[in-house]
């Protein structure tokens, strides 16, 4: 089958490689779509924290069920589904305390061990969701989804806060979309004016601040009776705007920490204490995150296919990643498209 391999960072190849095998409590996922993400560009560019060459990317999966394992239900096979691709241990402090997207020993696909970059994935019967209604291209951005679904959960975010979103990207996209549907006053900061004219018109995000054109305190200010956020998200990837965000939060505020950078973030104590901040990461995501960002696409409450902005074959990949690594591209999320995979057969062979 075709495989992609980051061999090394900024180094991708097609090769050949066997097709999985199924095992008992898999099933063989005949890949479709694969979204683009952050982890990927950044492990891409050799940026990505818990990250080791060669490596398949590829975590934001949709597909078709080929083939079940001795303990799968038959009536799954020819469905589509979409992968939670962080396979946990079930055993540890995090995974007892119901936190698996943090377990002590996780495996995420496509980060620690191969991904979906390829024609046919072997994933856990218990790591895949089917959905009757949801389209290929929305069962590929559940994941995407889920990360800010989670952060929000995180944040306890109540009706009629104030959510200060620094970071238009997927994520943060993602994040603002789920905290609108809590009812949140939700304001979008990016440097990009692109990125901020898209959230407004094709997200109907409609609050954007634009740090080198507004006054971000002043804004915030007027909007909140000089009380500044409830809570801020940080999905920048920026280690200065990770610092800079402290500032954006009010009195007794929640900050949470979506992206992750290879670096050490600072922050002032005295003012820490002062507000009696409640700083958070959000890591991942859990099955109950998932969950509800089904529901909420199922039932059309978020309207993710715009986002979708760049395409590409697998094989095309090795020569369009660098292009959608590259800000002047204008990439918000590409997909991957697989539509003449060869496909495996119940018996393991390629037909």
């Amino acid at each position: 089958m075709r495989t992609v391999v980051c061999v090394k960072p900024g180094h991708m190849t097609l090769e050949q490689r066997d097709p999985p095998s199924c095992s008992s409590g898999e099933a063989l996922l005949q890949l479709r779509r694969i979204g683009v993400c952050g982890t990927d560009i950044h492990a891409y560019g050799g940026n990505q924290p818990y990250f080791s060459y060669p490596r398949v990317l590829g975590h934001e999966l949709a597909g078709e069920i080929v083939e079940v394992g001795a303990t799968g239900d038959p009536e799954m096979v020819g469905k589509r589904a979409y992968v939670i691709p962080y396979l946990h241990c079930g055993q540890c402090r995090a995974c007892r305390n119901g936190r698996s997207n943090c377990c002590q020993r996780i495996q995420v696909i496509g980060v620690h061990r191969d991904g979906g970059m390829c024609d046919t994935l072997a994933v856990p019967l218990n790591h895949l969701v089917v959905s009757e209604t949801l389209t290929l291209d929305q069962l590929a951005l559940v994941e995407c989804m889920a990360i800010g679904a989670h952060a929000v959960r995180r944040s306890e975010l109540q009706h009629g806060e104030l959510a200060v979103v620094v970071g238009a990207g997927p994520i943060g996209m993602g994040v603002a979309m789920v905290a609108r549907e809590r009812g949140a006053q939700v304001v979008m900061v990016d440097t990009n004016s692109e990125r901020l004219k898209f959230c407004r018109d094709k997200l109907g995000i409609e609050l954007t601040l634009n740090p080198n054109e507004n006054d971000i305190d002043a804004a915030l200010k007027a909007l909140s009776d000089d009380e500044l956020a409830d809570v801020v998200f940080d999905a920048t990837g920026n280690p200065a705007a990770m610092q800079a965000g402290f500032d954006l939060a009010g009195q007794a505020a929640r900050y949470v920490l979506v992206s992750i950078v290879k670096a050490n973030i600072s922050f002032s104590d005295p003012d820490f204490h002062r507000k009696e901040l409640t700083l958070l990461a959000s890591r991942n995501a859990t099955r109950e995150d998932f969950d509800h960002v089904t529901q909420l696409m199922e039932s059309g409450r978020l309207k993710t296919e715009a986002m979708i902005t760049h395409r590409a074959e697998l094989a095309d990949i090795p020569a369009r990643m660098p292009a959608w690594c590259a800000p002047a591209t204008g990439v918000v999320k590409a997909m991957i498209e697989l539509k003449d995979a060869p496909r495996q057969s119940t018996h393991g062979a390629l037909s």
